[in-house]
């Protein structure tokens, strides 16, 4: 290579790096001198549509990359400046062209907020917002796109292509500006929003601490422009978080008549762990069991259906359809879901303060779902359990309107017999009261008997029972101590187990009182036998009580209050057939306690001489 082409190659190069030198050097003058403090918030005023104020002059950095750092940064609403900003940041990184920094422009590829506060209040509709911009070139692209695609929704044309570039948060924080009083509503919150160009896709990628629980939101739009505007767009979104994760895949339209289209899924690891995160007043109404809900949900904001819903709560599995009606006065409920398996216990304490435990403690009478919604549901399960019940081939409907529930099981099989019962929650005005039926038709007497806790004198056939019971309170407990009602049974051939008659009738001859429990080895045959008891504030009242033996009839008659589970009965053992005129009947009295009864005998009356 000539020498003269070598020295001139040298003295280029030594040009082009003073030349960079200079303008790395010179840059940061040029930009503090050029992109000033009133430019730089002037462009983001244009982008975001509040007045921008920063607290000191920018300090700009070229290497790595040419910035400007802002330092105590307030977004404030045109309208209303002297009310509370709307985002503050104690510091805001701008990355800047340089070109354009040169020409004496600012144009912005990136923001990065550190420790900024989103402000909000209560507006008059009751939702909880910052102030919204009444200008700003993200609100005009958007008020543009509307006005396109009004005037042509399938071809709206070219929208605008704003570049906009990238937005990243660390330690911001959401408040609640109310009465006063500033309450943190989340903490924590670092994300980032990726929006290139205006008309191009879009995402956010959060995460923030939110009533004690760390809480992940993403958020993708392949069209973000035309759904701010109010057309349909694809969406994506999730929610995560310890108690619960939601996630939604299809299309939707968020303003005008909007609508949604797509896949959604919905997962708790206890309801009732959600509900209260969520601060749900029903929360302790509901079971504590594992929940997740699939469906495709298709809808606007009079009207959501629930296709293809699938509902899995604690791995009993129900397919069904549902829908969701948003009405003035509030949303309702309805549809049918056919389950493998479900707990009708859990099911009636989440729609009502009631539940079928015995150890349930009273709650709060609107602490169920029937304040919520009014709710129309059909349901059927291949085997249910309610408190120590088995069932199988269960047929049901909940409804709920206003402060009235009804579990209503029209159809079961359970104890080798048919099943039907119905309860009636009443949470209105006046004191909360409620009413319980059932009837049971050819079951096993003494399965049944062994699964309501009775140890003694268990009745063994196929029989007919009736128990009807309402009564005021908020728990079974409550209830129970007042009820009013009736119960029957018809016993048909079978027996009378934990009874030996002969040895009842030998120890009431020997007179002296004696527990129950002392005349418990023994099986009685009988023939048939009847039960019929009134109850009247809490207090049932045997009017008849007859066993029907070989040669003997067994009867009982008296009270039996639930308060106290205390005993005050009379009965006898009457001798029949070619055995009547053995002698004259066996007479006695029972007490102490349903869980230690005692009899002791009654003398007969002596003739007078």
């Amino acid at each position: 290579m000539p020498s003269s082409l070598v020295r001139r190659t040298i003295w280029g190069l030594v040009a082009a790096a003073v030349l960079a030198s200079l303008i790395v050097f010179t840059l940061p003058l040029i930009a503090s001198t050029r992109i000033v403090r009133d430019r730089i918030a002037l462009e983001m005023s244009f982008w975001s549509g509040y007045e921008v104020s920063i607290g000191a002059p920018p300090e700009i950095e070229v290497w790595p990359t040419f910035r400007a750092i802002l330092t105590d940064v307030r977004l404030s609403p045109w309208q209303s400046p002297s009310g509370p900003p709307v985002i503050t940041a104690e510091r805001v990184e701008i990355e800047l062209s340089a070109l354009a920094a040169l020409r004496g422009d600012v144009a912005f590829s990136s923001a990065r907020f550190v420790n900024p506060t989103l402000h909000i209040e209560r507006t008059t509709n009751g939702a909880y917002m910052p102030e919204l911009p009444s200008g700003g070139r993200i609100a005009a692209a958007i008020a543009e796109a509307r006005h396109a695609l009004a005037e042509n929704p399938d071809d709206p044309g070219e929208l605008p292509s704003d570049p906009f570039g990238a937005v990243e948060i660390s330690g911001g924080r959401v408040v609640l500006h109310e009465g006063g009083q500033i309450t943190d509503i989340a903490t924590g919150i670092a994300g980032r929003v990726s929006w290139p160009a205006l008309d191009e896709a879009g995402a956010l990628s959060a995460k923030a601490t939110w009533r004690d629980e760390t809480v992940a939101i993403d958020v993708s739009s392949g069209n973000p422009l035309s759904l701010f505007a109010g057309a349909a767009a694809p969406l994506t979104a999730s929610i995560t978080a310890p108690s619960a994760t939601a996630s939604f895949t299809g299309s939707a339209k968020l303003a005008g008549s909007a609508y949604v289209d797509g896949d959604a899924r919905f997962a708790v690891p206890s309801l009732q762990r959600a509900a209260q995160w969520w601060g749900s007043p029903i929360a302790p109404a509901l079971p504590r069991g594992s929940a997740t809900f699939t469906s495709r949900i298709v809808g606007d904001a009079s009207r959501v259906k629930f296709e293809n819903a699938a509902l899995a709560l604690d791995g009993n599995r129900g397919e069904g359809a549902l829908n969701l009606e948003f009405n003035p006065s509030r949303p309702a409920l309805s549809g049918s879901l056919a389950f493998d398996g479900i707990d009708l216990g859990s099911l009636l304490s989440a729609f009502t303060p009631l539940t079928l435990a015995a150890e349930s403690d009273a709650k709060d009478a609107d602490a169920g779902l029937a304040g919520w919604a009014d709710i129309d549901l059909r349901l059927s399960a291949a085997r249910a359990v309610a408190g120590s019940v088995n069932l199988a081939d269960v047929a049901a409907t909940i409804q709920v309107r206003n402060e009235l529930a009804v579990l209503d099981v029209s159809d079961a099989t359970a104890f080798g017999g048919a099943i039907q019962a119905g309860i009636r929650f009443d949470g209105g005005p006046a004191l909360p009261h409620a009413e319980m039926r059932l009837l049971a038709s050819g079951v096993d007497a003494g399965a049944l008997a062994s699964a309501a806790g009775m140890t003694r004198i268990v009745p063994v056939g196929q029989s007919t029972i009736s128990v009807i019971l309402k009564g005021p309170g908020a728990s079974w407990e409550s209830i129970l101590e007042n009820a009013s009602g009736s119960i029957s049974a018809n016993l048909g051939q079978g027996a009378l187990s934990r009874l030996d008659l002969a040895g009842l009738l030998n120890r009431i001859r020997q007179g002296g009182f004696f527990a129950l429990d002392e005349v418990s080895k023994g099986t009685l045959p009988i023939a048939g036998a009847e039960f019929k008891a009134s109850v009247a504030n809490g207090v049932a009242r045997i009017e008849k009580a007859e066993a029907r033996a070989a040669g003997h009839t067994l009867w009982l008659e008296g009270i039996v209050p639930y308060v106290g589970r205390g005993l005050a009965l009379s009965g006898g053992v009457t001798q029949t057939g070619q055995q009547a005129q053995a002698g004259p009947p066996a007479t006695f009295f029972v007490g102490g306690s349903w869980s230690a009864p005692f009899i002791s005998p009654v003398a007969p009356p002596q003739p007078v001489e």
